[in-house]
């Protein structure tokens, strides 16, 4: 779709407004009533319109903002924008594409995770643990697994439920990952007062690595769609 303008994208959006979607959407927090599959059909015959997709940004729009991720061109956005976006990102879903699609794309993806890591708000530091486990599974060079440990073992059980989560997927990925530290991991998921309902290390190691060889998108994308123990990730 050359030259596609900004009116026509949003009419495009509200053809594919489903309200059974939006119930199951809305479940999770996802105000939009747009199917996921057909929004991405959309979006692969809209190809990349980094244009287009900072203006659909800019809509405020759930399904919009969805589109605008998968239509963007994530290394043209400057560190101050990427970071802006994601406290904008109200939706869970718009949280975690902006992650999975952009932000891990982004040259500033480590100087981001750094500083999310850091956050004193939840929801921005899930997406710092977000990136942390993904530099245990592909680069985890330089990193302080045992630090990290630490603050695991020391935050994760009263953590408020995304960030709780984004730790455990962390927790789970060393166990995974680094067979040295699997043991301390394992003692961790069995300790008493141990975050509550959240899956065990064998478990989600079946659960990634099954989704791992199904995968069918980009392996960073594709990493952060897995369901954890149930929950939408």
């Amino acid at each position: 779709m050359a030259q596609t303008t900004l009116t026509e994208v949003m009419a495009e959006l509200a053809e594919l407004e489903d309200p059974k979607a939006r119930e199951v959407n809305e479940r999770h927090g996802d105000v939009h009533g747009v199917n996921l599959s057909k929004l991405r059909a959309l979006a692969k015959r809209l190809k990349t319109q980094q244009e287009i997709a900072c203006r659909l940004w800019e809509t405020d729009d759930t399904a919009a903002r969805l589109l605008a991720i998968l239509i963007c061109r994530p290394k043209a956005f400057e560190r101050d924008a990427l970071d802006v976006m994601l406290r904008q990102a109200r939706s869970p879903k718009v949280h975690d594409w902006l992650v999975n699609y952009a932000v891990k794309k982004s040259p500033y993806c480590e100087e981001l995770r750094l500083a999310w890591s850091a956050d004193q708000h939840p929801v921005i530091a899930s997406a710092g643990w977000a990136l942390t486990t993904e530099r245990v599974a592909k680069k985890p060079e330089g990193l302080d697994l045992q630090g990290l440990l630490d603050v695991i073992e020391a935050q994760m059980k009263d953590a408020p439920d995304r960030l709780q989560w984004a730790m455990n997927h962390c927790l789970a990925q060393i166990g995974i990952e680094r067979a040295e530290h699997r043991a301390r991991v394992t003692r961790h998921r069995r300790a008493p007062g141990s975050a509550q309902g959240l899956p065990d290390v064998p478990r989600l190691h079946l659960a990634l690595r099954s989704h791992m060889d199904h995968r069918d998108g980009p392996p960073s994308a594709r990493s952060g769609d897995c369901l954890i123990g149930g929950h939408p990730a």
